[in-house]
C-alpha cells in the first residue's frame, strides 16, 4: 500500500480511484463497512484509496484532550487498511490552517485533481470550515464535477452507533469485550519493552514494561487478561496485564506491564503488541506486598482457569 503525506492539496493522481474519506481512528466495524462497500465499487483496474486525517479536529481546534489520543498507531492503521485492500493511503496533516478550507475549495481544488471515479462516506460525514457541510452537501458539490458520491448508513451495535468516541470511552472504562465487539478485534497497544524497576521479578512475576505508548488512549487502571505478540518472531503468549499507578509499591506514574504465562527470556528493546481480552479486576491499593503477591497468584489461577490451561 502506498502512503502519501498531504499538507495541503493532494498530488495529482494518474489512476482512476474509488476514495473513502474519514478519520478512521480504530478502523472499527463502521469504517470496515465503508471499506468493504467501496471495494465493491472498484472496477477495471481502478484503485481503492483512503483520505484520512492525522489528528482529530476537536483536539487541533478546541484542545479537547479526549480527542488527543488514538485507538490505533499510524503503523497499525496502515496495516489494517492494507488488509482491507486499500492501494493508496492519503495521510492528511490536519492543522488550524487546513481547517479553514471551505467545502467548495475542498471539492473543486483538492478532490477534483485526484481522478476519482467515486467517493464513499458515511451518513454522519462532515467537512469544510467549521464542519460547514455534510455528506449530502458533498454529493451536491461533487455532482458539479461528475464524481458520484455513495453515502452509507452508520453501523450500529445493540441500537447504538459504533464510533471511535464510544470505543475510546469503553477502553477508558475497562470494557474490553465491548471494545473488541466494535473493533472486530482486541484493543491493542504497540510499543517497545523498556527496563523497569524489576520489582515483578523479585516478587516472582517477571513483567515486561511497555514503553512508547503515550499516543494511545489510556486504559483504565486494572488487571486484564490478554495476549502478547512478539513482533520479531510473531510468537503469541497469554498474559496478565497490569495497567495503572501501582499504589501498593508507591508508584508515581501510569505504566502498562505484562506477565507472560509460560515464558522465560529477555525482551528488552523488542517491539511487542499487547492485546486486551478481558477485565479481571480493578487496581487495588493492597495492605502490603504479601497481600499483593497473594492476589497476583489468584489472578494467574483465574486466568488459567478461564483459558483452560494448566
Amino acid at each position: 500500500m502506498e502512503t502519501i503525506e498531504v499538507s495541503g492539496r493532494p498530488p495529482k493522481n494518474e489512476n482512476k480511484t474509488v476514495l473513502v474519506i474519514g478519520k478512521l481512528d480504530g478502523v472499527h466495524l463502521g469504517h470496515q463497512f465503508l471499506l468493504q462497500e467501496a471495494k465493491k465499487k472498484v472496477v477495471n483496474g481502478e484503485q481503492l484509496a483512503v483520505y484520512s486525517f492525522s489528528d482529530h479536529p476537536k483536539w487541533v481546534l478546541k484542545g479537547n484532550e479526549e480527542y488527543k489520543y488514538t485507538l490505533t498507531s499510524p503503523q497499525h492503521k496502515r496495516e489494517i487498511l492494507d488488509h482491507f485492500g486499500v492501494d493508496r493511503y492519503y495521510h492528511v496533516q490536519f492543522t488550524e490552517e487546513y481547517a479553514r478550507t471551505s467545502p467548495e475549495t475542498f471539492v473543486f481544488e483538492h478532490l477534483s485533481q485526484m481522478k476519482l471515479s467515486r467517493i464513499v462516506v458515511g451518513e454522519d460525514f462532515r467537512f469544510g470550515k467549521g464542519r460547514g457541510s455534510d455528506a449530502e452537501g458533498l454529493a451536491k458539490l461533487c455532482s458539479q464535477i461528475d464524481i458520484p458520491v455513495t453515502i452509507l448508513p452508520v453501523v450500529q451495535l445493540n441500537g447504538e452507533k459504533i464510533s471511535s468516541t464510544t470505543i475510546r470511552k469503553l477502553v477508558q472504562q475497562g470494557h474490553m469485550e465491548a471494545a473488541q465487539a466494535m473493533l472486530s478485534r482486541p484493543f491493542e497497544l504497540s510499543g517497545v519493552v523498556e527496563k523497569g524497576e524489576k520489582l515483578g521479578r523479585e516478587l516472582g512475576f517477571p513483567t515486561l514494561n511497555l514503553g512508547q505508548i503515550a499516543e494511545y488512549v489510556e486504559v483504565k487502571p486494572a488487571v486484564y487478561l490478554g495476549v502478547v505478540e512478539l513482533d520479531e518472531t510473531h510468537e503469541h503468549y497469554y498474559t496478565l496485564i497490569s495497567a495503572g499507578y501501582r499504589p501498593t509499591v508507591n508508584g508515581d506514574s501510569y505504566k502498562v506491564e505484562a506477565y507472560l504465562l509460560d515464558y522465560s527470556g529477555d525482551l528488552y528493546n523488542q517491539k511487542v503488541r499487547i492485546k486486551f481480552l478481558r477485565h479481571l479486576r480493578d487496581e487495588v491499593d493492597f495492605n502490603g506486598i504479601e497481600a499483593l503477591v497473594e492476589q497476583m497468584k489468584e489472578d494467574e489461577r483465574e486466568a488459567r482457569l478461564i483459558l483452560g490451561i494448566d
